[in-house]
Formats: structure tokens, sequence, C-alpha cells
């Protein structure tokens, strides 16, 4: 949850039954809950259903394993798991053998596979990914406890209605083929995990899957010889960039099909953030192009409120910080504002103001600044955003590096090539100056029936500090100049902990505030 800077920041909740979403480790004192969601996902509980002592004998010897998803406080879901050394069992492995009679004895901290021993998801929270959701988490625990890979022995709980006629190689196969659905074997293949084999006789009284499973692997690609234990502390971030293309769209609905797009995609490539650009609903203004600048922006303005509820949506669904560019927002005191949202993948929703609006959008629409600065906490770091024609003011950016920002967002929409200059050069600067990285996202294409939004001009770009763990240039990645795409990158915010200390010069620490000061009123 954010701490904000300022008493006049609010937490915007964009959902009337979800208010927060968290990932924590699973306590004892919730086993009633998990066990009528056991009951839930079983339709008949096996020999392997997990009493109270189970669950507290895997929180006592493997509690990083045991992850709970709760909504509102209330727990929705769970994936439990052991590490185990994998050759003692090899492939033909049971389930009985593989937990150690189901007493667990087979859990290994010095083993090499995260073995998955259940996951569960209340129904009624089903559809919201929750279940990927702790399989990144997963997949997190297995990089950074540097083991080989995550395996599990997979149910097969539509099968009992095909074994007349399939063998259990041929049902997986009619599933991977889309001739069959199977919830578990499709969540499971869209986690990128793949069968190794089959295995007979291997959950007792799973009568659904005639007591077969399928033998799934993840390998760890950056697995490499161990050298020491590491704690779940995220260093690398990804950053997803979209260079949204305007273009016309026929109603809401369009625009919001087209931004899940780019949503899925970025979360497929397990992106922890997701940037838009500024104004990027704009091409919805071409419905009231024939009233007046002001009036029509105002139009606009009614749409922010259902898109930031969908983005929020998006955000748990997908898995992915959200940072929704921005959008014109009329306000309690009737002022028209160009505001955006952090929707995060938690639930929460924060809003954040572009302070210095341009000369062309207070003349033409109307437009005032806001009035607040803060920097927002997240589950990658502390990051803050500055909108457009706010990083062109170097003394927004300090503020924010005063309150440790990490990483710095400006969603910008810049019609020619010389006004997209300042916003480049200027978000470069910060960079260097503010010892973080920069990530500047724009829109392309041309809007003729939207005024004053004809033409755009961007290339999104990813700017680091110039020292030797950087590039020299100081570039990261860069999106191509005017074209619609997605810029992926990520970037590693150990090395700026080692720039403040160990780098070549250090902007920061050097400011002669004995000269001089700079406050946030």
């Amino acid at each position: 949850m954010a701490s904000p800077a300022t008493p006049e920041v609010q937490n915007y909740v964009a959902h009337p039954d979800i208010e927060k979403v968290e990932l924590k480790y699973l306590a004892i004192d919730e086993y009633e809950r998990l066990r009528d969601i056991m009951e839930e996902a079983y339709a008949v509980l096996p020999e392997a259903s997990w009493d109270r002592e189970h669950i507290q004998k895997l929180i006592d010897i493997f509690p990083e394993g045991q992850i709970a998803v709760h909504i509102n406080g209330e727990l929705a879901g769970c994936a439990l798991a052991i590490i185990v050394d994998y050759k003692q069992f090899g492939d033909r492995h049971t389930y009985r053998q593989i937990t150690g009679d189901y007493t667990f004895s087979s859990h290994n901290p010095d083993g090499n596979i995260l073995y998955g021993v259940d996951v569960f998801v209340h129904p009624k929270y089903r559809g919201l990914r929750l279940g990927r959701r702790m399989y990144d988490y997963r997949k997190e625990l297995c990089e950074e406890l540097n083991l080989e890979g995550i395996t599990f022995g997979g149910r097969l709980p539509k099968y009992h209605l095909h074994a007349d006629e399939l063998t259990p190689r041929q049902y997986i196969e009619a599933v991977k083929s889309k001739d069959i659905h199977d919830p578990v074997l499709n969540f499971q293949f869209a986690n990128d995990f793949a069968v190794k084999r089959i295995i007979k006789d291997y959950l007792e009284g799973d009568h659904e899957s005639q007591e077969y499973a399928a033998l799934l692997m993840w390998n760890n690609v950056y697995y490499t010889a161990p050298t020491r234990k590491a704690h779940i502390e995220k260093s690398v971030v990804r950053l997803g960039l979209v260079q949204w293309q305007m273009r016309p769209y026929k109603d809401l609905e369009e625009l919001l099909e087209q931004a899940e797009y780019f949503v899925d995609a970025l979360a497929a490539y397990r992106s922890d953030f997701a940037l838009f650009p500024e104004f990027f609903n704009a091409p919805l203004m071409a419905a009231y192009n024939d009233l007046k600048e002001p009036v029509a922006i105002r139009k606009l303005a009614e749409f922010t409120e259902p898109i930031v509820k969908k983005f929020s949506e998006f955000s748990i669904s997908y898995n992915i910080n959200i940072i929704t560019g921005s959008m014109p927002s009329v306000e309690e005191d009737g002022k028209l504002y160009n505001v955006g949202y952090l929707c995060k993948r938690d639930g929460t929703v924060e809003k954040f103001y572009k302070l210095h609006v341009t000369p062309d959008e207070a003349k033409v629409w109307g437009m005032v600044g806001g009035n607040t600065l803060h920097a927002f906490d997240t589950d990658c770091g502390k990051i803050g955003v500055l909108i457009c024609y706010d990083v062109e003011f170097p003394e927004l950016p300090r503020l924010l590096a005063e309150q440790d920002v990490d990483i710095l967002f400006v969603p910008f929409l810049t019609d020619t090539q010389n006004g997209y200059s300042r916003v480049r050069h200027c978000a470069q600067a910060r960079a260097i100056e503010n010892e973080c990285y920069v990530a500047i996202a724009g829109s392309v294409g041309n809007l003729p029936k939207v005024h004053n939004m004809d033409i755009q001009y961007a290339q999104s770009m990813v700017f680091t500090p110039c020292d030797f763990a950087f590039p020299s240039n100081g570039v990261k990645a860069e999106a191509t100049p005017n074209t619609e795409m997605i810029l992926v990158a990520d970037v590693d915010l150990d090395l700026l902990k080692e720039l403040h200390e160990h780098g070549s010069v250090h902007n920061l620490r050097d400011r002669r505030t004995d000269v001089y000061s700079l406050a946030l009123r």
C-alpha cells in the first residue's frame, strides 16, 4: 500500500467489491477457510487432503513456499510447495512418495527442485488470474533460490469423462489441440509448463483423474551452480511501454479492447509495469468534433472514470501495475485538470496531476495545473510520475529524487519533432542528475477528425544514468519512431544503489545544500 507524501493524496479504489488484493505467507489461523476452499476444488477429497497439522508442518519448514492470496482481507487461494532433491525420486514417483508419506519429510532446503504440493483458488474469485499470480511468485522464488526448476503432478480432472475412448496421452494431446477443455492443464500450459511424462497411480483417491497425472516441468533459465541462498526482494524490474497508435474508435469498448491487447502482451512478457501515453483516449473526442474545444474536452472527461475502473481490473487480472498515461478530469471545484492514475496489481488506485499545463492546454481547453506532487510505493520500489511538460522543469524530478524514487515514468503527447525533442532530452537529463531510471511513452499517428489533436510524433525510450554499469549513452532501450509497438526493458535497482555509493560522480550527494535548497510547499 502506498505511503502518500502529502495529506492531500487519496487512495482511489475502482472496485466496489474488491478493495485490495494481497499476496502473503499462509498463516495457520486461516486453516478453516483453506479447508472450505479445498472442498470446493475437489468433487471428492482424495486421501491426501491436508489436515491442520500438515499445513502447520509446511509453514514451519518452508514458510516462503506457502503463499496465500487475500481479497479484502479474506483468504481467496493458496499455493503449497516444498524443495526436494529430485534425483532421489525421479520421474516415476507418486504423490505419497514425493511428500514423504504426506509428512513432508522429503523437504530438503539444499535440494534442486521446487515441488508444487497443491494450488487452490476459491470459485468465487476465479477469472482474476490469481493462480497465475501465485505461479509467478513461485517462478521468482525458484530464480531467487537458484533452483533448477518447478515440478509437480498435474491432475486431469476431466479425464474420467473420456477414459473409455482415450488414453491419458491421447487426452493430453486433445487438450493441447483445444479439442478438449481441461481447466488444470490449460492453466499449466498458459503458464509455460511442459508435460514431461504421464504418471500412473499418482494420487490415491483422485477418481476424476483415474489416478493419472501429467508430470509438469518449468525450467529456470537463470539457474547456475549454487553459490548462496537469496531472499525474495525484487531488484530487476521489467518495464513495458506502450507506443500507442492514434486511430478512430467507434466507442469506448473498442478502445478498451485495444488497451487490453497491449496489457495482455506486456503481461505475457512478465512486465511489472505498463505505461500508457498522455491523452491516449483522445480518439473518443471525435464524436464531439462539432462542439467547441473546451466543451469537447469536457465530454471526453466523462470517459475517465469507466476507463480507470477497467484499467484497475486489468491490473488485477494480468498481475501488472498500470500507469494510465493521463486523461482530462473535471474535479469537484468545477475546473478541468490533466490527471493520471497508477492502477496497482493489488487492486488499489492512486492519482497524480499534471502540474504545468502547456500554453495550448490552457488557451484552447481552459485546463489548469494540479497542486500535489508525491512518490508512490509499489511492489517494485518507489516510483514517480510526471506528465509530459512537467519533466521539463528540473525541480519536480529533484523533489521526487529526495523521496528516493528509483524509476520516473513520463507519459507524453507531442505533435512535432521539436516538441518531442524537448521532452526526450529533458527526460534524459533527469535520469543523469537524479541517478534514476526514466521511462517515457508517447502516441503516434493522426486524428484528422479531432480538433487540436490532429498529428502526433513519438519515440518511447528508457533512460539510465551515465556510468560504467549502464549504457555509455544513457539509453537502455528505444522504440522505432512513429510506429505502434511495445517496448520492454529490464532495469536493475541494485545498480542504482551501487551508483549512489561508488559512482564516478555523485550528482545527488554532491549538491551544495549549504548554498541553495529546494522545497515543496
